[in-house]
């Protein structure tokens, strides 16, 4: 899996021209599934997304996570994440795991999360035409990969 974690002032997601998830302080996930993920990397992702602390303190330092400041989070599908570039300037997507595989994966991840979390996340409609709006604060923009954990 791989996602890239962007801490945010607000975030929502809008489809068909109707606004389907919409947050306040919190965090904004670009999930990207390729078809090795495993209940593993679901797990390990989504506690280590709950527990980053990429939010202020008192102090102004980045200890606080997204529990520690009760914020909200909103998870977008985005199979773009596995594009692959190397050659010619048509990117390739032959490494995302196509929707049988990728849904339930997905659906599972948003419910490791809302259980480390302790509440409902916003979502995307997987698959659908997404208009995804927010407002980095910081910016704060973090790329994590459960195959490559740096």
């Amino acid at each position: 899996m791989r996602a890239v974690v962007q801490r945010v002032s607000r975030a929502s997601v809008t489809v068909e021209e109707k606004i389907i998830s919409s947050i306040d302080k919190g965090i904004l996930v670009l999930l990207g599934i390729e078809n090795s993920d495993t209940q593993e990397d679901i797990d390990w992702l989504s506690r280590k997304i709950a527990n980053l602390r990429i939010f202020n303190d008192s102090e102004g330092v980045m200890n606080n996570s997204v529990l520690d400041i009760s914020g909200d989070v909103i998870v977008v599908s985005q199979f773009t994440l596995y594009a692959a570039t190397k050659k010619g300037n048509r990117p390739s997507y032959i490494k995302a795991a196509k929707p049988d595989v990728a849904v339930p994966i997905y659906e599972s991840f948003i419910s490791s999360i809302e259980l480390h979390l302790g509440k409902k996340v916003g979502t995307g409609v997987f698959g659908a035409d997404m208009k995804v709006d927010l407002l980095n604060d910081g910016p704060i923009t973090i790329i994590i990969d459960t195959k490559n954990k740096e």
